[in-house]
């Protein structure tokens, strides 16, 4: 890899702000705890005239102009997301030409074939090797490309609206089939009007109305609401659900084509291997059970780091930028997902990489009207070496307490976990399109952040991590590996500092960084509040979509 490649230019740093408290000892750059607010100075020596000082040396939040929104900022990114503009276009798609075939002839062949059609792209849009596709063919511009072409391909992670509006508008299309096979049973019409002497029996009614129950089901506790309260219940009765209309549609298909051929006086074999629901069938049996043979239970390392959070190890395959894995204790039981970051390369070169990025830094404190942050800034040169941390033997996640499962792994560490399929890409890997972009994140999101170290390419990144106190919950090392990702991080202490509103100070760091987009991960109420605080206001934002 190119050397000068790996430089990255930045501007001259500010000398630290003088204050009051300047008498105290300052913490070494190995420490990040927060002075107590009443010690953080008010005061900061005013900028002489000519000085290389600028207002990162004081930041007023109070004093920031109200941001300008976009008209009808409410509903473009709180009502119409991307996400369900993608589900509109496919239901809408779809719907007109269920309507179409329904007023023209309503063909039975038609609407099997549109049926299964939309089942198969409802299965593969979730398929890893698929998404893993789409995430490399929509996000392969270069920098170069127009940023407001770059900014709606880093929107990739939207993929789930074509798998849910594909999921809904099978239902429309099989409702229509079974009513279509109901007139016909019901009336006792013939199946085909060549001839009059078959007649649908009571065994492909009688499935097709048990498949209905069950797409409606899965429709029902797919349901954002409900899936977001019982996402447990979501999703075992999404998986067995799927398995149960899979093998309910072979049983349907053979059934109907049995009476449909012998009324149509072909064969079997001939009329199944000529009707294409039959090989959209075969499509979608593979995209489910591919993932499944790949079902391995893998040794894991555990690196406890507090009560609140553990570092898992894996080496069982290699991780690049943007991936992550599925876990689980039981096969059958809840999956988990986590982003995956890098390990730490050998001895020797992590210690020279680390050398390059925190021997050179110091530590001091900026003054936010009333709230302190610490902020590492390069002191003795103007570059920051994005360093490529890449082991290519292991690499690790982050769990944090927030649920039973995850409370249960850091108080009992697993030595073996179970995963399938292979690493899928995420939301991250769209962020490569960019220069310059900020992370804000808070509590454990920072390990999925992580992951940007296992990327030679990544852009320059600006780090602003809200959490409870960041060296006793994640240890050190975790924090060495976010001095890694990009200079200046920005670390609130919130049992310091409270809760501090981040938007202000992010809001800021757009303008002095020059970043090109924010990349948000928290709980899905912040993630869902920054990421619309920053695109009414014109700044690309972009987040995980909790959609699964």
């Amino acid at each position: 890899m190119d050397e000068k490649n790996d430089i990255v230019q930045l501007p001259t740093p500010p000398a630290p702000a003088v204050c009051n408290a300047s008498s105290a000892n300052p913490p070494s750059p190995a420490e990040f705890t927060f002075p107590p607010r009443e010690k953080v100075a008010e005061e900061v020596v005013p900028k002489p005239v000519g000085s290389n000082r600028d207002s990162r040396d004081t930041i007023d939040l109070e004093k920031q102009a109200p941001p300008k929104r976009k008209r009808f900022a409410n509903f473009r990114y709180n009502v119409f997301t991307v996400y369900r503009r993608l589900f509109a276009f496919v239901f809408c798609a779809n719907l007109a030409v269920f309507l179409y075939v329904m007023i023209s002839d309503r063909q039975l062949l038609a609407l099997v074939d549109a049926t299964a059609v939309n089942l198969v792209a409802c299965g593969l849009a979730r398929h890893p090797m698929v998404v893993n596709g789409i995430y490399r063919v929509v996000c392969s511009l270069p920098r170069s490309a127009p940023l407001w072409l770059r900014r709606r391909a880093a929107n990739a992670a939207h993929y789930g609206g074509v798998h849910s509006g594909c999921g809904v508008a099978s239902v429309v299309w099989y409702i229509g089939f079974l009513a279509a096979v109901s007139r016909l049973y019901w009336t006792s019409s013939p199946i085909s009007p060549s001839t009059s002497d078959f007649k649908f029996s009571a065994a492909p009614v009688t499935l097709c109305y048990v498949v209905l129950v069950c797409l409606l089901v899965m429709v029902g506790v797919a349901y954002p609401t409900f899936r977001r309260k019982y996402h447990d219940y979501f999703e075992l009765t999404h998986r067995f659900g799927s398995w149960t209309v899979l093998a309910l549609f072979v049983a349907l298909l053979m059934v109907f084509v049995h009476e449909v051929s012998r009324a149509q006086r072909e064969s079997f074999g001939h009329f199944l291997i000529t009707l294409p629901a039959f090989w959209l069938l075969i499509a979608a049996i593979i995209a489910i059970v591919h993932p499944w043979l790949l079902l391995r239970k893998v040794p894991v390392k555990a690196e406890p780091l507090s009560t609140h959070a553990t570092r898992l190890s894996f080496d069982h395959t290699q991780i690049s930028f943007a991936k992550g894995i599925q876990v689980t204790k039981h096969p059958l039981r809840d999956w988990h997902s986590f982003a995956g970051f890098p390990d730490e390369p050998a001895p020797s070169n992590r210690n020279s990489t680390i050398s390059n990025n925190r021997d050179s830094t110091i530590s001091n404190a900026t003054t936010l009207k009333g709230h302190s942050y610490r902020n590492s800034t390069i002191s003795n040169n103007s570059t920051f070496k994005k360093g490529h941390r890449r082991n290519n033997s292991s690499f690790s996640i982050v769990v944090s307490k927030a649920g039973d499962w995850t409370a249960d792994t850091i108080q009992n560490p697993p030595s073996n976990l179970w995963k399938r399929g292979s690493l899928m890409r995420g939301v991250g890997y769209g962020l490569r399109l960019f220069n310059r972009i900020i992370i804000v994140t808070t509590g454990s999101g920072i390990g999925p952040c992580l992951g940007f170290l296992g990327d030679a390419n990544r852009p320059l990144i600006k780090v602003v991590w809200q959490t409870r106190t960041p060296i006793k919950t994640y240890g050190q090392g975790v924090l060495d590996l976010v001095h890694e990702m990009g200079p200046d991080p920005i670390i609130l202490d919130t049992n310091v500092l409270g809760r501090v509103d981040m938007l202000p100070i992010v809001r800021q760091q757009v303008d002095e960084f020059q970043a090109e987009a924010v990349f948000v991960i928290s709980n899905p109420a912040m993630t869902q509040k920054i990421i619309y605080e920053f695109q009414s206001q014109g700044i690309p934002a972009y987040g995980p979509i909790f959609d699964s």
